[in-house]
């Protein structure tokens, strides 16, 4: 539960009570807790306690491996899968998976083709569509839409909705409509239900500012009964998880939230920050743009911590939505501002916000 909430202080007291009652905890117990501390942002504890196990298996591999593809550390995490081999572990179908992930979060493009390679030669194991999903997302990430494309039609298996939902979000994030058009209608011809393929293909048409388009994927989304899961932070405050949605009023501390925002973006502004309205995908005035940007839940988020947090205090978020480019520009410049280290989970990938720097190097 402390691993999906990303409630770290929770976790922290958790394995203090384990240590307190316990005497040996078993390679069970220790993968878990080195999965949240990883999921949780605090990777060098993560790391550390890797490293102090006496006996690791191949979950315990799996899980560091992942750990380390979420936190964009690629190299490091090819590092630990060496590892795995030289103690003689043979790595299965799960542990590529984050193998291969570490290298598409890291952009390492030549790496993740060599260890696709020596998955199938070597270790004599047959691609899945999770795996082709992978290199689809590695060539993706990379901005390598059209040999994405490619790569699908030469699959020797159909590919799946995973497969097709990773180019679809490729075509998102490089703004390459044709590709993603095509990409939309495999998934919605596979009766896809995953309200989110409408809402990137609508998103990605109101970019291009073709409402007729927008509206159309809208009213089909209607009639299929989809709802649009609304984006939340959470962050940890005084061993509490606190949520925040976008435009949030529901909060009981929202007058003072609102009011530190108002603080934060008259600080921003002399940091040269602009609003990048061009985040909000309606057909609304520039004025109303930035009335919405103001309150994503992120902002939020961070908000209600530096009111509530003492100075120098670590800020931990986790999301259930891919943060848009203005937050991460806006998370950025708060860190500097307020000399605070900013942890967000989006998602499957953590951003380390440091000193005005982010640890995904703006690869993401």
């Amino acid at each position: 539960a402390c691993t999906h909430l990303g409630a770290l202080d929770l976790g922290k007291c958790t394995h203090g009570a384990l240590l307190r009652n316990i005497s040996e905890l078993n390679v069970i117990v220790q993968t878990s807790l080195i999965d949240m501390y990883v999921k949780c942002g605090y990777l060098e504890k993560g790391l550390s306690l890797f490293k102090k196990m006496t006996k690791r298996n191949q979950m315990s591999y799996t899980v560091m491996i992942s750990g380390l593809a979420m936190q964009g550390h690629g190299e490091e995490a090819l590092g630990i899968y060496s590892m795995m081999l030289e103690e003689g572990l043979d790595p299965d179908d799960v542990v590529y998976v984050g193998v291969l992930s570490s290298c598409s979060h890291a952009g390492l493009v030549d790496e993740g083709f060599n260890c696709f390679d020596r998955m199938k030669s070597e270790h004599g194991i047959e691609p899945t569509a999770q795996h082709y999903g992978c290199m689809v997302d590695l060539m993706g990430k990379a901005g390598m839409i059209n040999e994405a494309l490619e790569f699908i039609n030469s699959m020797p298996i159909k590919p799946n909705d995973v497969v097709w939902r990773s180019l679809l979000s490729a075509c998102r994030v490089h703004c390459n409509l044709e590709i993603g058009e095509i990409a939309a209608k495999h998934l919605f011809e596979s009766n896809s239900q995953n309200a989110g393929d409408y809402v990137i293909l609508s998103n990605m048409y109101a970019r291009a500012e073709k409402w007729v388009e927008v509206a159309k994927i809208r009213t089909e989304m209607a009639r299929k009964g989809f709802n649009q899961v609304p984006g939340f932070s959470l962050v940890e405050v005084g061993r509490r998880i606190h949520k925040f949605v976008s435009q949030d009023t529901s909060h009981p501390r929202c007058g003072s939230v609102y009011e530190m925002i108002h603080q934060m973006e008259w600080q921003l502004k002399f940091e040269g920050y602009s609003p990048d309205t061009s985040q909000v995908l309606l057909d609304v005035d520039e004025e109303e743009k930035r009335q919405r940007l103001k309150g994503h839940s992120q902002k939020l988020a961070i908000a209600f911590a530096l009111i509530h947090t003492s100075k120098g205090t670590p800020i931990r978020i986790a999301r259930n939505l891919r943060m848009c480019s203005d937050c991460h520009t806006y998370t950025k410049l708060i860190s500097i501002i307020y000399e605070r280290d900013i942890t967000v989970r989006d998602r499957n990938q953590f951003h380390h916000f440091k000193n005005g720097t982010c640890s995904c190097r703006d690869y993401w």
